[in-house]
């Protein structure tokens, strides 16, 4: 991965575009790109790019144009299946000048048009500038790995893949978007192409935005979808399981295509696993994975990352994370991140980005985008209990099946059959309601709202869920609902959480590039064709892939328990003392002045942390969303000259 910058006059009569401003912009992004920047000035538009060489590492200086110079592009990611695209534009007569996949954007811009990115494989945002036309094409990768954000000031438009580089162009300070806390305090993420800053924008995954002198207009060239219930594809089990290998191998192999090292993330689950063995059995890449560990055994998976790493004779480094750490990095990740979170959870990641530097290497695949593709996830299966539930809504015995998901649980008792009914039982008489799936999370995490000052409250719109009703597909009600609630899971935490917070940004925190086979957008398509039941039979998620990996994975990592990735929360902040930022930030003084929080809430909150006595899931979301939002306004607002202004 790499960074990109810049900006376009909306109208032809203002002032060419300003040298230093594309300069600020592009050092701002120098974690993103160490190895080298670039330009490109005209009187329309300013292009800057930062680069991590990873493909033609000589030649590949960008931005990249065409024969005549019309066309200019700044590109950030990869295109996996660029040296089949250019052979095919060879053929038709385009002349290369350099071996990298960002050329071949060019060409196909050149030959397709408006259809270009539909021809790409791979996770991109990319700028593309047609001087003759005086067209500024922003473009996205189908699911979102690639971050691109706009804004658009006094009739100028500037983009960027973070947004501090848009701030240091536009040297304004930044305003906190409260309507987007509100859907980070409810979705985990904000909704939609909103982000945290006031007025700037996400372009969309799946989508492009064509900027013209004339206005922008947005465009969808890729979305996910499922068929009708019942119209499902009808292959054979036998086909199934080998077109799914099949494309996953794939996928895996042509990620594979570097001129650098590349290594693998070794969680110990399924599908890391799946990946590291598949880049062992069927490529002839030397295997070289790393790993993460904890100081807590309920969270530690190194026994089951030593078992693959012994089966596979990997080359292996781990990196264990102490609680005190993730406090100590913790502001740190705000400022990469760019955003409030609710977990810890991103911080180990950055640490675990930072041993892949240390040991000298530039690209790692990873697995996320298993759990959203094949069914992973304990909210899948809630889901489908749920449903079950919701037939009978009076049953006692059906909210029970909880019990298989929640082990840990005492069903016995009269509390915990009313929390069942509290808690899971929301929703039950709207089963065919889109947010069916996730209202149980959703009113969970709302919970942490209840720490919003007065004013805050009474300046939000009633109802969160408008966010989201604009990007749901308006043949969503004819799809079973188990793929609704994979629809809103990719659609709303994968591209804002998973691939960014916690992937994206912690990758290039230490200039590191991840790759994501499970989100090839061919294995995507063939499995959202097939029934659900492929995915989850039973309770049993993932059912799919463990049927066509469980050749190549030891046994006991297939038939393994689900655990999910998570990290301390309040005790990273305890143990062994709460660090004096905290203080800081949670203070009276702090919270009074910035005015997202109740002082006297947030107060007794911290009170709580300090005698040990904060343990629920509430308390832990609202200590890490209340403090993550006050260093978020600390890093952007209140030392924003310090950071930005030249």
């Amino acid at each position: 991965m790499c960074g990109i910058a810049g900006l376009i006059n909306l109208q032809p009569s203002m002032p060419g575009c300003d040298e230093a401003v594309i300069r600020r912009m592009t050092e701002v992004l120098g974690h993103r790109g160490p190895d080298d920047t670039g330009m490109y000035l005209d009187g329309y538009v300013g292009l800057g790019h930062t680069r991590l060489s990873i493909i033609d590492l000589e030649h590949g200086k960008q931005p990249i144009h065409n024969e005549t110079g019309s066309i200019r592009v700044v590109f950030n990611g990869e295109i996996y299946n660029y040296p089949e695209l250019r052979e095919s534009l060879i053929r038709s007569g385009h002349r290369f000048y350099t071996h990298t996949d960002t050329e071949v954007i060019v060409h196909l811009y050149e030959e397709y048009g408006d259809r270009f990115p539909e021809y790409l494989n791979g996770q991109f945002a990319i700028a593309l500038w047609d001087s003759a036309e005086k067209y500024l094409y922003l473009v996205r990768d189908r699911v979102g790995i690639a971050p691109l954000f706009y804004t658009i000031i006094e009739n100028r438009l500037f983009f960027a893949s973070e947004v501090k580089a848009i701030l240091a162009g536009t040297q304004r300070s930044p305003v906190l978007d409260t309507c987007a806390l509100d859907q980070i305090m409810t979705f985990w993420t904000t909704a939609g192409d909103r982000t945290v800053f006031s007025n700037v924008h996400s372009v969309l995954p799946g989508q492009y935005l064509k900027v013209t002198p004339g206005g922008i207009a947005r465009n969808t060239y890729w979305e996910w979808g499922y068929p009708p219930d019942g119209d499902y594809c009808q292959d054979s089990a036998d086909r199934i399981r080998e077109t799914v290998s099949e494309l996953l191998i794939d996928a895996t192999r042509i990620r594979l295509r570097s001129d650098v090292p590349v290594g693998a993330y070794l969680s110990g689950g399924l599908d890391s696993s799946a990946l590291v063995s598949i880049m062992h059995h069927y490529t002839d890449t030397q295997l070289r994975t790393f790993s993460l560990g904890f100081d807590v055994d309920d969270l530690d998976e190194s026994g089951y990352q030593d078992t693959l790493i012994k089966s596979l004779s990997a080359d292996h480094s781990r990196v264990v994370c102490e609680k005190h750490s993730i406090a100590e990095t913790f502001p740190d990740a705000i400022w990469f991140m760019e955003t409030p979170v609710l977990r810890t959870a991103p911080v180990p990641m950055m640490h675990l980005s930072g041993l892949v530097h240390d040991m000298g290497y530039k690209v790692v695949l990873t697995g996320e985008g298993a759990d959203e593709v094949f069914g992973g996830y304990d909210i899948f299966k809630e889901a489908k209990i749920r449903q079950f539930w919701a037939r009978m809504p009076q049953s006692e015995r059906r909210p029970l099946l909880l019990k298989r998901l929640y082990p840990y649980l005492d069903f016995t008792r009269t509390q915990t059959q009313a929390y069942l009914k509290n808690f899971f039982g929301v929703g039950l008489d709207t089963p065919d309601s889109p947010w069916f799936s996730h209202l149980p999370r959703w009113q969970t995490t709302a919970k942490a709202k209840e720490f919003f000052s007065d004013s805050l409250k009474q300046a939000l719109p009633q109802d969160v869920l408008t966010g989201l009703s604009e990007m749901l597909p308006g043949e969503l009600s004819s799809w079973n609902p188990f793929n609704r609630a994979q629809f809103l899971e990719a659609r709303t935490l994968m591209p804002g959480y998973l691939l960014s917070s916690q992937g994206d940004r912690m990758l290039m925190s230490h200039s590191v590039e991840g790759r994501f086979p499970f989100l090839d957008h061919r294995l995507i398509e063939y499995v959202n064709r097939l029934n659900p039941v492929w995915r989850m039979k039973g309770l049993n998620e993932k059912y799919l892939l463990k049927q066509t990996m469980q050749d190549i994975i030891p046994a006991e990592i297939v038939k393994r328990y689900k655990q999910p990735y998570r990290a301390p929360d309040i005790p990273a902040f305890t143990e062994p003392v709460i660090p004096e930022y905290v203080y800081e930030m949670l203070g009276v003084e702090k919270i009074r002045d910035y005015g997202y929080f109740d002082p006297g809430r947030v107060t007794r909150l911290l009170n709580k942390v300090e005698k040990g006595r904060a343990s629920s899931i509430r308390d832990s979301m609202a200590f890490v969303g209340i403090l993550s939002t006050q260093l978020w306004h600390k890093t952007f607002i209140e030392e924003f000259n310090s950071r930005f202004r030249q």
